[in-house]
């Protein structure tokens, strides 16, 4: 089976076994209760793509089975690039394409790109699992510990991380859930944080450790964001299908060996509380993505420690999103 296929396959698996929305199913988060109507929930999973004899041309559809609905095809008054769909304010009129049962393309014919680019901001959190700061041995941080990467750092499913061998030889992997942001955010409390997220996707924080801890007088921009160091995909799952942000299971494996296992109710600052401390300095604006921390299990606090080289085969994976595939070659 093509590839392309496979990983897309199990990006709807995992919505189907692990999640069904019905109606008046109500979720309860640390903020009270969220409430969904199953009107708002259409199964959307967004991705963007290039079709195969046009590798340069960025497309924004939605996962359809094993096919692809081209939204700008489908109706041409809707931009053809995801961010432009958020921040015209598309999106219900993307659900409602859907109900017509659009045409659609085999995944066969296109290739999955990164789900979301050009966007203005790459923000993280530091040190918010908690098994994470166990391995450390480090106590919890009592406020989010916000970094960021260059935007230019993102890459896509089935992309390469390029390793410059010749600066750094201490590359590591951290999987992440990364929050996309939907409408400009600014001042928000977090009993409202969510009524501003888009969806959520799969991300990678690719980290030169030397470079993240000593090289860079412990500030760690360089270290996060050199060239390809923001992997994230395959698709963006709607925050209205989702289930419980806060209650999924999310792994990573190297070379089929699995390296990170937890679960997302490890958060130390839950993701409405990060939303509510970055707006109240700040402006998101629609297409920013909040990677949210890692699990425990990174590759620099093994014994001993691991790192990544040429020819690794990096696969990420968080319920109800599905699994992100990223090669690493040498730069």
């Amino acid at each position: 089976m093509n590839n392309t296929i496979s990983f897309a396959r199990r990006a709807i698996t995992s919505i189907k076994t692990h999640y069904h929305i019905k109606k008046g199913f109500n979720i309860t988060s640390n903020v009270g209760i969220r409430k969904f109507s199953v009107s708002s929930c259409r199964n959307m999973k967004f991705v963007q793509f290039v079709y195969n004899e046009k590798p340069n041309d960025i497309r924004v559809g939605y996962l359809d089975g094993d096919n692809v609905v081209d939204i700008n095809k489908s109706d041409s008054s809707l931009p053809s690039n995801l961010l432009d769909i958020l921040k015209n304010g598309d999106v219900e009129k993307v659900k409602r394409l859907k109900s017509s049962n659009p045409a659609s393309v085999p995944l066969s014919s296109i290739k999955l790109a990164a789900p979301i680019h050009g966007n203005d901001k790459v923000l993280c959190v530091g040190l918010n699992y908690k098994d994470h700061c166990e391995e450390q041995k480090l106590t919890p941080p009592e406020v989010p510990m916000i970094f960021s990467k260059f935007s230019s750092t993102i890459i896509g499913q089935k992309d390469a991380v390029k390793l410059r061998t010749d600066v750094t030889d201490k590359v590591d992997w951290e999987v992440e859930l990364t929050v996309v942001i939907g409408k400009k955010a600014s001042n928000v409390k977090a009993a409202n944080a969510f009524d501003y997220v888009f969806g959520y996707t799969v991300a990678q924080d690719i980290s030169a450790r030397d470079w993240q801890k000593t090289r860079n007088g412990g500030q760690f921009l360089l270290g996060k964001s050199m060239d390809t160091f923001c992997p994230i995909g395959p698709c963006i799952t709607t925050s209205d299908e989702i289930g419980d942000p806060q209650n999924l299971s999310i792994k990573c494996s190297v070379n089929g060996v699995e390296k990170q296992s937890s679960n997302t109710n490890q958060l130390v600052h839950k993701i409405e509380k990060v939303i509510e401390r970055l707006s109240s300095v700040m402006t998101l604006l629609p297409g920013d993505i909040i990677l949210t921390g890692t699990p425990g299990g990174v590759g620099m606090y093994r014994s001993p420690p691991e790192y990544l080289k040429p020819g690794d085969l990096i696969q990420s994976e968080i319920q109800n999103i599905g699994v992100l595939e990223t090669r690493v070659e040498k730069f």
